[in-house]
């Protein structure tokens, strides 16, 4: 087994005495390329795992998967034991997560597919409220909302609401706004 550096050790105390044992977040001034080489390092050892992140409950982030949602670390029992505590017996802690669930359980237990989640507060929340109004949303007011370049909002609107949100968005001319494009009901 791998001896623990002074930083592993302090997450893995840290952890020890949050709700979940969260490693989250990280010590100041871990951050970039030292945080993921850490993390990494202690994720292949067992200590550390990444499960998918509560966004309701307010868990920080340790990484977005590009598809709305992120992870978070949790101490394992190996990194528990790694810094000499005793872990708690499974029954009296939450219910282990994992960030994969099993394919073959989950495709039983619901046929319909779920709504992605979309985070409140992003420029994609933004762009959504805009597309509902009912009278729809230019390219440049969504331009003027985000602060983004025209191409970047067609590409928004293309790209993550269409086809990976899977969004019905309708387009129309106008004579004085231009394109408008809107969310349908």
């Amino acid at each position: 087994m791998s001896k623990l550096t002074d930083t592993q050790t302090i997450i893995l105390s840290r952890a020890a005495t949050r709700p979940g044992n969260l490693a989250m977040p990280l010590p100041e001034g871990l951050h970039g390329a030292a945080a993921k080489m850490s993390v990494a390092r202690m994720i292949s050892n067992g200590w550390l795992e990444e499960v998918d992140a509560d966004i309701r409950r307010g868990e920080p982030l340790w990484r977005e998967t590009g598809d709305g949602h992120g992870t978070t670390l949790i101490a394992t029992e190996a990194g528990l034991e790694a810094i000499g505590i005793e872990p708690v017996v499974p029954k009296a802690t939450n219910v282990p997560r994992k960030a994969k669930p099993d394919p073959a359980a989950t495709s039983e237990a619901s046929e319909a597919p779920t709504p992605p989640a979309i985070r409140a507060g992003t420029k994609q929340a933004r762009i959504i409220a805009l597309l509902q109004r009912p009278e729809g949303a230019s390219i440049g007011e969504i331009v003027e909302a985000t602060g983004w370049q025209g191409h970047s909002a067609r590409g928004m609107i293309s790209g993550a609401l269409k086809k990976k949100l899977g969004l019905a968005i309708t387009s129309r001319k106008e004579a004085d706004r231009g394109t408008v494009y809107s969310l349908d009901a």
